[in-house]
């Protein structure tokens, strides 16, 4: 026993092994650092958590690794296998502990979700219940299916479909939009419409969604009546084309209800180390929907990791009549009693052996398999694309270790103005966004091979200072290879600023010309074969740090030149300059910008906000009395002895 738990959690968890009851309940295991990394169920769990501790010969790799990480455990009793399991799907869906079999891509049903406590809701598409007070309807079993229920209700109900701040818009005295004009919506934002008026129609559309279209398709009748009686024909006609598509709606519904042939098939497929379980949903007779849904963790048994994640698929998910699996599950008999309380009617799970059912599981298996075999070929093409375009540069280059971080350097200007560079790493061959840096040039103005040598100094001594501190500012990590954009003239500069700081690191210059590599030392440049992945791999490098300096640039001249515009406008002093251009960097912002706007920077108040408004604004000229010529200054000129 305890051959494989630390040493020094054996006495204290001998001691509580010793105490465990024979009854069902929930096991916790957690680490040293008191992180929830196992959850269990067990009708017995004084056998059931024991069997962790004892010899590992017939345990597997992860229940090897987990029992080497537990520190301590804990347990919660139940009074049957079936609250136990009901206990144990809520505590993975609450910690989602490591060792756990776990749902990868989480993928849920999807809801439309109302919120009643704004004055002006609106229907929108949502994969998560949360309790926050909205109304969720649902959930659809498939995503064609909520498209299809939100354009009945786009099509029939003019509610909003917006994000914006309605309250703000009717303040701003906002016009509505084309939704407006086509009858799609009643414009709350242009105050077209009263919150009594706008709730009746939000409430029709909760009555919709929650099944109620014979009450909907009734009042909506009324409302024709009265609209025919006022003689607002135009009106009626629209309110009876809605009553017809609503009463549609509601009768396809009514075909699939009366219809309880509804059942979800189940396949576990493998493929080397990857797992994936294939659904396909019937409802009224017909496949509505499929779905794969990788799992993590899954290297159990069949029967194991199939219950597991059916535990975890219906603690969210609708349960219907039938739940069918090419394999029989672990705890069958307490995973459907489990399916029935769900429900609250009758379940049947179990393993279809002939007929049309049999044939519908292989399906899934079939597209299980296929799945899989689509994914590792992805996964087979970024690895060529990252880690073995990295090897094959390594070849290339004859280097003597893998490049896995590459840094790759960029210089941009206009002409001398405002010279920057940037900095950009490839980590296996993906780019690492948070570890990108750009530097102003302060010492060159219109010479690449001193800005070059400035920013790989300044890179340099920023390594030297950090490599080893408690604190980095990201320049600690060393680089296995520096990737210069440019010919031997900035191959040269970035080697002579290595000699300088005492430093050596594989370095390459990329030309763009003829995509040609240059090394130290090197007569003719390597040239790397057309369509490799390593050309493709210095390629992208080279680009994105293109892109980053570029960017960076545009975007200090862009605000040189509002900062130039600013000094322009009388009574505008340097601290408001500063605050205006902190709370607008571009000048389309700045132009496009209300007084009222404006004056809300920190720092700016009204006068100041008017004068820029103002020089950005100018008043357009009064057009001159019926008959009179323009003034001499717009009149157009003209060279002496031309023809006017």
């Amino acid at each position: 026993m305890f051959e494989l738990t630390p040493e020094k959690y054996r006495d204290e968890l001998a001691h509580k092994l010793a105490e465990l009851p024979e009854s069902p309940g929930v096991y916790i295991h957690r680490n040293a650092a008191g992180e929830v990394i196992y959850v269990g169920k067990a009708v017995n769990l004084k056998n059931r958590v024991r069997s962790y501790f004892q010899s590992p010969k017939n345990h597997s790799p992860k229940v090897r690794a987990l029992v080497t990480h537990i520190a301590d455990f804990s347990y919660i009793l139940v009074d049957s296998e079936t609250e136990a399991l009901t206990l144990e799907c809520n505590l993975i869906k609450e910690y989602r502990p490591r060792y756990n079999i776990l749902l990868k891509d989480d993928k849920t049903f999807p809801y439309v979700r109302m919120d009643f406590r704004q004055d002006f809701p609106r229907a929108e598409l949502v994969y998560r219940l949360k309790n926050d007070g909205a109304r969720y309807f649902g959930p659809y079993l498939s995503r064609h299916a909520v498209a299809e229920a939100l354009d009945a209700v786009r099509d029939n109900f003019p509610l909003r479909t917006c994000k914006k701040d309605i309250h703000k818009a009717i303040a701003r005295g906002e016009r509505p939009c084309l939704n407006y004009y086509i009858g799609k919506c009643v414009a709350p934002c242009s105050g077209q419409v009263t919150l009594e008026e706008y709730r009746r129609v939000a409430d029709s559309v909760a009555a919709f969604l929650s099944g109620h279209t014979d009450e909907v398709a009734a009042a909506l009748e009324s409302e024709m009546q009265q609209a025919a009686e006022a003689l607002e024909y135009e009106r009626a006609g629209m309110l009876r084309d809605r009553v017809r598509a609503i009463r549609a709606i509601s009768e396809k519904q009514k075909a699939i209800l009366a219809n309880e042939d509804e059942r979800d098939f189940f396949a576990l497929c493998r493929l080397g180390g990857d797992a994936l379980i294939y659904g396909m949903f019937m409802r009224g007779g017909k496949i509505v929907g499929a779905e794969g849904y990788a799992l993590k963790g899954a290297d159990e048994a069949d029967g194991a990791v199939l219950a597991s994640f059916l535990a975890q698929f219906y603690s969210e998910a609708y349960v219907p009549r039938e739940v069918l699996t090419a394999t029989e599950p672990e705890g069958a008999q307490a995973l459907e009693e489990w399916l029935c309380a769900r429900r609250g009617k009758k379940v049947r799970l179990y393993v279809p052996q002939r007929g049309d059912k049999k044939k519908l599981c292989g399906v899934a298996q079939r597209n299980g398999l296929d799945r899989l075999e689509k994914a590792a070929s992805k996964k087979q093409r970024q690895w060529e694309r990252t880690e073995g375009a990295v090897r094959d540069l390594a070849a290339a280059l004859g280097l003597e270790e893998l490049p896995r971080r590459i840094e790759c350097y960029d210089i941009s200007h206009t002409m001398g103005m405002e010279p920057v560079a940037s900095m950009v790493v490839f980590t296996d061959g993906k780019p690492e966004a948070k570890q990108y840096r750009r530097f102003k040039i302060r010492t060159a103005a219109n010479d690449d091979y001193t800005a070059m040598r400035e920013v790989l100094a300044r890179r340099l001594e920023r390594y030297k200072e950090e490599r080893g501190a408690a604190v980095s500012t990201g320049f600690s990590e060393r680089p296995d290879l520096l990737l210069i954009d440019g010919g031997k003239g900035q191959l040269n500069a970035a080697l002579e600023v290595q000699r300088e700081q005492g430093l050596s690191f594989d370095t390459a210059a990329l030309a763009e010309r003829l995509e040609e590599l240059w090394l130290p030392g090197a007569e003719a440049p390597v040239l790397l074969e057309r369509g490799s992945p390593a050309l493709h791999l210095v390629q992208r490098v080279r680009d994105e740090a293109h892109r980053f300096a570029i960017t960076y640039h545009r975007s200090l001249r862009n605000k040189a030149s509002l900062a130039s515009a600013l000094e322009e406008i009388r009574g505008v002093g340097p601290a408001r300059r500063r605050a205006l251009l902190a709370a607008f960097p571009s000048p389309e912002q700045i132009r496009a910008a209300t007084a009222e706007e404006l004056a809300q920077a920190e720092g700016v108040d009204k006068r100041t906000a008017a004068l820029v408004y103002a020089h950005f604004h100018p008043p357009a000229e009064a057009a001159p009395p019926e008959g009179e010529a323009p003034p001499a200054a717009n009149q157009q000129q003209h060279s002496k002895g031309e023809p006017t």
